[in-house]
């Protein structure tokens, strides 16, 4: 025990004399270390030192022995009385008069906590009987510093769970409730309602739900404090998470109400912050029903704060009803999109697991190519760049939430309808018709799965017409003759052909229109004589009626509300709607400036809420952001455009995104490397004729806006390895071989080296499928652009390209021995040590331990050790120590520490 840390301090003077006169709290500790080398000035042991100095009437030394309580605890740790002796000056020393002290002793609490759990062996109840009191007492104390440092250290160990069960219950949570008890201090409070939403995540359900709910619940009622209820609104969801959906919808969904309703509106905008997470608690019913209505009610808002968080809010909130039943797609444990098997059976009544992958029908499947695999999407580094990070982390939580209880039934027509899909089982036949003459007949939509039932918005139901239809027309048989009754049939008929013609691009339709077409060309024919009147005035009237009818709906529904195209039945109606005015330019100017990026930024997670069956409802959006005047919101489209082709499938993805993905392939720097950074993931989805069509586009990404944008051809060449395998051999040496071989000449290193891998992977692609020709001709190109280059920098990247082609064994070992290794001895003589050096580590560490070089016998062997002892007695010392280095392994040591002697 010769030298305790920290403490050899006598006098504040002694201090001033080494240069510690302005040593405080916020000095690092560096400056507590210097105190090692002051010699003591009395004859005490270090522990009645310890004490001595504990207990000065000096603030500082107090200061100093506080924060230096862990080094203390790991010196006394091996003598178990001196250990205990030292707790109970810590005990004694956490009275301290002064704040700073006390502040000092708890910020160590938590180290000393892990430490001594660490050393549990030993002293197994010293936290919970020694400092774990200290924590507790430290909440309710008189100074605010030292409360917010109790706070902290609180929070931490409840984190590592270092604090016991019985703790928890019986210290913690009492003192918690006693302090936001409804008579207790406003700066309490606040703390206390604080301290409880953050710790509320970190305890387990049944002791937040019983000891820490109910007063969570009046918290959110205080009237007397907006700052309390606001620390709840901000923190609603996080509670909701921990108390689960029962105790949500029981209890909190009220209270959400309440504050949603607030006369301040910091609460109301904490509160569409957080929606999302209360979101996920929550049953689809409750939050179709009541959470959607309460949504609208905060994008309505009178405040433009609460306005511009409920729109930023709007696409994670549609993504909570998400289902994978209706998307087609799924996402797995490790966080990746994939697309859905087929051939799985699905049960919609029964709760299935998430991660029990199911499919609702056939057509999922029959949007996508066969030999598609399920592809992985990596997120992005930077959030503001890129959705593909914001949505990789919003499909884990719709993995961990909306869709474990995705399995949930759900009251609408596609739940009822997916319930009867077993599958790839469809039926083929054609529809029952109630006009007269027509009697084909076709099993309704309650015995049998129809994919275009499922998949698309459900057509008009025109049965009510029809049987009016004839109704009419037989009413009319009393009082007109045979061919009059035909007239009425007419006028009929082009009522429900009218009907239709919204729907004209679908078969079934098609085949609806086709036989009402032909009987109404019958009714037509048959019209004569007497009846020519009437059919006109019943035509004039029924234009007059008709007008008089759309003028009527033109006026009591404006043209985006009467947009069928945009209904759909995945998420209420309302929702969509407003976010799909996100692209209006007036919410700009009224909500936000940054709602089109908003809006764009979240597009990915409600295309896959609503499912490709429904994507129509986007698509015009989805153009609208991509033509945006603001390049940011160009950006964010770029960077989650291949998350959206794995949700649309490949014919969608053909008709609707590759003109976009064109589009940002010409934009600025900003917008194509968003598309640059997943350019293979979009690609690889593609059908290979129109994948092709990108070989030529490819050269274009060489040449950026800034030349010095180096890091731009650094992607470009990480992409292009990944691409090989998308394209065959000749493509390959057609196109991305020139693209390859410049970036090799590159201007910035980094870009070359990487670049050199590019090469490498390329002959790995000739060689792996058989285009032997094709590799010898990329080999005496290398040979003379990078062997008998003039510049060291080329001669130097062709011993790199050599040995990494030995590394990766891309090509067979006579191909090499006969056209790559004669080249690469012959730089043994080059001019440049830079070069020579690379040649002696390709030698040394990667081509001699080969085991063809190291069979008995073999004639290039010789050739290879000749050189290797060349290089051994090489003028330049580099050279000859990497030339070495191997031929010592047991000397290895010896020789780093004469080279650095």
């Amino acid at each position: 025990m010769a030298g305790i840390p920290l403490y050899f301090v006598d006098l504040q003077d002694d201090l001033d004399d080494f240069g510690f006169e302005d040593y405080g709290p916020d000095c690092d500790s560096m400056r507590i270390t210097a105190f090692l080398d002051i010699p003591g000035q009395d004859n005490l042991t270090p522990l009645a030192r310890l004490e001595k100095y504990a207990f000065s009437d000096n603030v500082f030394n107090r200061q100093i022995i506080a924060r230096g309580l862990l080094d203390v605890f790991r010196d006394f740790s091996n003598n178990e009385e001196d250990f205990l002796t030292v707790m109970e000056i810590v005990v004694r020393l956490s009275e301290d008069a002064e704040p700073t002290v006390r502040t000092e002793l708890m910020e160590q609490i938590p180290p000393i906590a892990i430490f001594l759990q660490e050393s549990r062996p030993k002293f197994p109840t010293a936290f919970f009987e020694y400092l774990m009191p200290i924590v507790v007492r430290y909440l309710t104390d008189v100074n605010n510093q030292v409360r917010k440092a109790g706070q902290e250290a609180l929070l931490i160990l409840l984190e590592q769970d270092l604090v016991a069960q019985s703790d928890i219950e019986n210290k913690v949570c009492p003192i918690l409730l006693d302090l936001s008890a409804p008579d207790s201090d406003d700066e309490y409070k606040v703390e206390a309602v604080n301290i409880i939403c953050k710790m509320a995540s970190m305890l387990s359900r049944t002791t937040v739900e019983h000891m820490l709910l109910p007063r969570f619940c009046e918290l959110c009622s205080d009237g007397k404090l907006f700052q309390v209820r606001k620390i709840c609104a901000a923190n609603f969801g996080d509670i909701c998470n921990a108390v689960g959906q029962e105790a949500t919808e029981r209890l909190l969904i009220p209270k959400f109400f309440e504050l949603c309703s607030d006369s301040v509106w910091g609460m109301r905008k904490a509160c569409a912050e957080c929606f999302m997470a209360v979101s996920y608690t929550t049953s689809p019913e409750v939050r179709r029903s009541k959470l959607s209505p309460l949504f609208i009610s905060l994008i309505s808002d009178t405040c433009r704060w609460v306005r511009q968080a409920a729109f930023q809010s709007l696409g994670p909130f549609i993504s909570t009803f998400a289902n994978p039943s209706s998307a087609g797609l799924y996402i797995r444990e490790d966080g990746t999109l994939s697309i859905r098997p087929p051939a799985q059976d699905v049960n919609s009544n029964s709760c299935q697991p998430s991660n029990n992958v199911t499919v609702v029908s056939s057509s999922a499947n029959a949007a996508l190519p066969s030999s598609e695999q399920p592809m992985e999407i990596k997120p992005e580094s930077s959030t503001e760049e890129t959705s593909a990070e914001v949505h990789t982390k919003l499909s884990e939580d719709l993995n961990k939430n909306s869709w474990e209880e995705g399995s949930d039934c759900r009251a609408n027509p596609a739940e009822d309808v997916s319930a009867l899909c077993q599958g790839d089982k469809t039926a083929e036949g054609t529809k029952e018709s109630s006009f007269p003459g027509l009697s084909s007949v076709l099993p309704s939509a309650e015995d049998v799965f129809n994919t275009f039932l499922y998949w698309r918005p459900p057509l008009p139901d025109i049965s009510q017409d029809l049987e009016l239809l004839q109704f009419k027309a037989e009413k009319h048989n009393d009082a007109c003759s045979g061919p009059c009754n035909n007239c009425v049939a007419s006028s009929e008929i082009k009522k429900v052909l009218q009907s239709l013609q919204e729907h004209i691009d679908d078969p079934d339709v098609q085949a609806q229109v086709q036989v009402l077409s032909a009987a109404l060309r019958a009714a037509q024919f048959d019209s004569v004589g007497d009846c020519e009147a009437k059919k006109m005035e019943d035509s004039e009237e029924q234009h007059r009626g008709t007008s008089v009818f759309l003028r009527k709906e033109q006026e009591n529904n404006p043209p985006f509300e009467d947009d069928k195209s945009k209904l759909q039945d995945i998420i209420p109606q309302p929702l969509l709607d407003q976010y799909l005015s996100m692209t209006d330019p007036a919410r700009a100017q009224t909500v936000d400036t940054e709602i089109a990026k908003h809006c764009a930024y979240s597009l990915p997670g409600v295309a896959l809420t609503l499912g490709r069956q429904n994507w129509h409802c986007l698509k015009d959006t989805y153009e609208t952001l991509a033509s945006d005047v603001q390049w940011k919101v160009r950006r964010t489209l770029a960077f989650s455009i291949h998350e959206l082709a794995v949700i649309l499938g490949d014919q969608l993805t053909a008709a609707d995104l590759v003109p976009i993905f064109n589009g940002f392939l010409k934009d600025l720097d900003e917008v194509r490397i968003g598309v640059l950074k997943h350019l293979y993931d979009f690609l690889k989805l593609l059908h290979a004729d129109k994948r092709r069509e990108y070989l030529y586009q490819l050269q274009e990404f060489v040449v950026t806006d800034n030349s010095r944008n180096w890091r731009f051809r650094y992607e470009l060449a990480e992409q292009l390895i990944l691409i090989l395998e998308l394209y065959n051999p000749n493509d390959v040496y057609d196109y991305l071989r020139h693209i390859a071989l410049t970036l090799c000449s590159d201007k910035v290193s980094e870009v070359r080296w990487i670049s050199f891998k590019l090469v490498v992977a390329i002959l790995q692609k000739f060689y792996a499928n058989s285009a032997n020709a094709l590799g010898l001709n990329f080999i005496n190109e290398l040979v003379v652009r990078f062997r008998h280059c003039s510049k060291w920098v080329g001669r130097q990247a062709f011993a790199f390209i050599c040995q990494a082609v030995v590394e990766e064994e891309c090509m067979p070992v006579d191909q090499f021995v006969e056209h790559l290794l004669p080249s690469l001895l012959s730089l043994a003589s080059d001019p440049v040590p830079n070069v020579r050096v690379l040649l002696a580590k390709a030698l040394r560490q990667t081509l001699l331990e080969k085991a063809y070089f190291k069979s008995v016998g073999n004639p290039h062997l010789e050739a290879a050790e000749e050189t290797i002892l060349a290089l051994q007695s090489d003028r330049d010392q580099d050279v000859s120590f990497f030339a070495t280095i191997k031929l010592k392994q047991d000397n290895m040591d010896n020789i780093t520490i004469e080279k650095q002697n």
